[in-house]
């Protein structure tokens, strides 16, 4: 008799321990990949394009609707733009032969800072790309 009533008080239960820790390292997998897919943490409305062409973004520079410069996502004065972005190449020649500049300009900024920094890109030597979605 007691046989039976040790199989009745078998109940089966699935441990989830596990189970939650594999689903928070997926989570925080995936939260730190998206933050690392786009490196522009300055937000620009871009002008919309209608081809799609990957290119490294070795150096990025942003011109806000502001006016204001960033290189990566440091603030910099256009005044110094040529020696910055020549500096910037010069330090990026080591990894790549010829390093790349992305230009993200917003759709309301004054074009001439856009202007000034890609013809500051061309004196450097660098490849020139223009952000747009």
């Amino acid at each position: 008799m007691s046989l039976r009533k040790r199989l009745r008080d078998n109940h089966s239960e699935v441990d989830a321990g596990p189970l939650n820790d594999v689903l928070f390292i997926l989570l925080m997998f995936f939260l730190l990949v998206s933050t690392l897919a786009n490196p522009n943490v300055v937000k620009v409305s871009n002008p919309k394009g209608k081809s799609d062409t990957k290119v490294s973004q070795n150096i990025v520079v942003t011109v806000t609707k502001e006016q204001k410069v960033y290189m990566g996502t440091q603030l910099i004065n256009i005044d110094y733009i040529d020696s910055l972005l020549k500096k910037q190449v010069e330090l990026n020649k080591r990894f790549v032969d010829t390093p790349t500049v992305v230009l993200n300009v917003d759709t309301s900024a004054y074009y001439g800072a856009a202007f000034k920094i890609m013809e500051a890109a061309k004196k450097a030597k660098a490849k020139l790309a223009a952000n747009i979605k």
